[in-house]
């Protein structure tokens, strides 16, 4: 894909490694904003009050209050740059896609599922408790659905999928449609990884990591194997084998390693 650029690349800069997220130069509204994410990324947000991150800042309540008027303002703005990343992550390059092309993106979206997973922890109650970010987050889900639905379709182009009718098949259905399901039933995966892993996966420690994460990317391509066509079926189960499956995430070291920086928390 091409290089990152613009305002959802500075902010990614910022979330380079741990320990270096919080610097001099940065603003106190921004501190506050990165500290709250790291905080909540690692406690949970609802163990988090304005006051530790205040005090963990060593600033006073009434100058975090300045900035930001309750911690549902702070999730909001949290939420205004996730978006702006995915936004970004999921531009379309001015060529043919590739078979890295998949991969990129996908590595790209499952690295910002890392960086702010305290939101698909308990998505639902942020919605529900602020009306303004349930209609963005709406309006953001139909952009995704959009833009996944693009890159499934030039991925076609490309031949790395196809949307042919089966052989024999009693029944079609429209390659449009294909491409609409596909592209939900990717998503779906995606923005539900986080939660299937917190009810469902026994994690050595306790904590979960990237590895954890990033094995979604397997099932993201699971749901595309029937389209994928025979002449890149090879190079796509040649990548894949980068990343952790599901079934072995819980032991062992995985070879995998981020294509893209990768942010600590």
């Amino acid at each position: 894909m091409e290089s990152r650029s613009g305002p959802a690349r500075e902010f990614e800069h910022e979330h380079q490694e741990a320990g270096s997220t919080i610097n001099d130069s940065m603003t106190t509204k921004e501190r506050i904003l990165l500290r709250s994410l790291e905080l909540f990324n690692e406690k949970g947000e609802r163990h988090i009050t304005t006051n530790h991150v205040a005090a963990d800042l060593s600033i006073s309540p009434g100058n975090l209050y300045y900035h930001y008027r309750s911690k549902q303002a702070i999730i909001y703005e949290i939420f205004t740059h996730y978006e702006r990343l995915v936004d970004h992550y999921l531009q379309l390059p001015d060529r043919a896609l590739s078979v890295q092309d998949e991969f990129d993106y996908l590595d790209s979206v499952f690295d910002g599922l890392w960086s702010y997973r305290f939101l698909h922890r308990d998505l639902y109650h942020y919605l529900d408790a602020d009306p303004r970010l349930k209609t963005e987050y709406g309006q953001f889900t139909g952009r995704c659905l959009d833009r996944l639905e693009e890159i499934i379709s030039c991925l076609e182009h490309s031949g790395i999928l196809t949307f042919d009718p089966r052989p024999g098949a009693a029944h079609t259905t429209s390659a449009a449609t294909l491409k609409r399901t596909l592209a939900l039933n990717v998503w779906l995966v995606v923005t539900n990884w986080m939660s299937f892993l917190v009810s469902s996966i026994e994690v050595e420690g306790g904590t979960l990591s990237i590895r954890h994460m990033k094995s979604g990317i397997h099932q993201a391509l699971a749901i595309q194997e029937p389209y994928v066509t025979e002449a890149y079926a090879e190079e796509v189960a040649r990548l894949a084998a980068d990343y952790p499956n599901y079934s072995s995430v819980g032991a062992g070291t995985s070879k995998m390693v981020s294509r893209k920086a990768q942010a600590s928390f």
